[in-house]
């Protein structure tokens, strides 16, 4: 049944963005990002993202994906699929903090 929870392509984009942001951060005005991260999200990364939102939006008794649900979910899925530089250790960032201004940063459709 979650798989059949609509998601607009909007917010397919939205999700790439998100990603492709822990990828190429200076596309994003993340310029500041770029030496604390060695590697960003995989395309599974977007795919898991995608798939957490739509089950976010059932929980919620919804039958569609809202950028709220991309949000809640984005911590979780992401974590562990950004690898910090070690300035970033050095510098006490954590992914928390990154995947924080990441999804601040990206435009919500």
């Amino acid at each position: 049944m979650v798989s059949e929870v609509y998601i607009d392509e909007k917010i397919e984009q939205y999700i790439a963005d998100i990603v492709f942001a822990t990828r190429f951060p200076e596309r994003y005005q993340l310029s500041n990002l770029k030496q604390m991260i060695t590697f960003g999200g995989s395309p599974r990364a977007s795919i898991n993202l995608a798939k957490a939102a739509r089950s976010y939006a059932f929980i919620k008794h919804r039958g569609y994906v809202v950028p709220e649900d991309v949000r809640a979910v984005a911590h979780d899925v992401l974590r562990h699929r950004i690898g910090l530089s070690y300035e970033a250790e050095a510098s006490s960032v954590t992914a928390e903090e990154i995947i924080s201004e990441v999804i601040n940063k990206v435009e919500v459709p």
